[in-house]
């Protein structure tokens, strides 16, 4: 009898350490990543929106103004920060509007491209992703040269005089062109991932009923890869919310500050030359992330909606 509560209490035991493991084991794996984003993301954020609600040069004692900053910013129409603040907004949002598209659709054709096993598909598939490897900087400097007026390709293969960095609309076709090869790498492959996930079974069945290229398109293919067009669509957006390193190596704001963006007026604002604005800066970034919040929020509910309903 006391050998069977023995084992019975031995197994209650071993159950109890089993559960305490398998409890343990996922903040293992979780933990890591949880306390870098702390550190580098919760904190931070934090942060920025105290500064947000002071006056401070990055140098001497913060001065609490609740929402001053804010109200100057977005009613003030006589502030400088109100003018830079709706200008750097409306030139983010013009490369939003064009680059966004261009970010869907191109990765998506050549993913569809590739998906089709041409010869050297690895290869090509390596050309498109490669250029996101590089930063933004090099990027920037071989376009560049690419553009230059006197040495360039354009001008000397093509016979092009354009201004390329000086003038409209050639300064925006130059940021998107090199946003577009820089960046087109990394949504490709998950439309390749996605596309190769897809049911042959699907497109045989399509065969059988005598459907034709366009209509397996848009009844199969789409469909089927809803999912991580929405992701790459909501993603591509924040992403492009922040662009910086373009217009400030390729045009530097210009011509007429047209291309001046709004991370550029918040970094000069903050880090800039002569006195820092950190708090009037940090204010404008939290205004651009509820831009942001809010217009990912809208992308996903639509999308989501109507995948939901497919």
């Amino acid at each position: 009898m006391n050998s069977v509560v023995k084992e019975k209490g031995k197994e209650k035991k071993s159950r109890t350490g089993r559960t305490n493991n398998s409890r343990l084991r996922p903040w293992i794996y979780v933990g890591p990543h949880l306390l870098l984003f702390l550190i580098f993301g919760m904190i931070p954020l934090v942060y920025g929106i105290y500064i947000s609600l002071t006056q401070w040069d990055m140098v001497g004692t913060a001065n609490f103004v609740g929402l001053q900053n804010y109200k100057e910013i977005l009613f003030n129409t006589s502030s400088t920060f109100h003018t830079q603040f709706f200008s750097g907004l409306k030139n983010t949002l013009i490369y939003v509007v064009i680059s966004v598209p261009c970010f869907i659709v191109f990765p998506l054709l050549i993913a569809l491209a590739l998906n089709a096993k041409p010869k050297g598909v690895t290869l090509f598939q390596s050309i498109f992703y490669v250029p996101g490897l590089f930063s933004i900087s090099a990027v920037s400097i071989i376009w560049m040269l690419v553009f230059n007026k006197r040495l360039g390709p354009i001008s000397n293969v093509f016979g092009s005089n354009a201004n390329w960095f000086t003038e409209q609309p050639y300064a925006w076709i130059v940021i998107l062109v090199v946003s577009i090869w820089w960046g087109v790498g990394g949504n490709m492959v998950i439309y390749r991932a996605a596309l190769n996930g897809i049911s042959r079974d699907l497109y045989e069945a399509a065969d059988i009923d005598g459907a034709g290229s366009f209509r397996k398109f848009f009844s199969i293919t789409l469909p089927s890869i809803k999912f991580q067009l929405l992701y790459t669509f909501v993603m591509t957006t924040i992403g492009s919310f922040n662009i910086y390193g373009q217009p400030v190596m390729l045009t530097n704001g210009g011509p007429t500050q047209s291309t001046t963006v709004l991370m550029m007026y918040i970094r000069n604002l903050a880090f800039g030359s002569g006195q820092s604005v950190a708090g009037m800066a940090s204010a404008m970034a939290v205004l651009l992330g509820i831009v942001m919040v809010i217009i990912s929020a809208f992308q996903f509910v639509l999308l989501n909606r109507d995948s939901t309903k497919g």
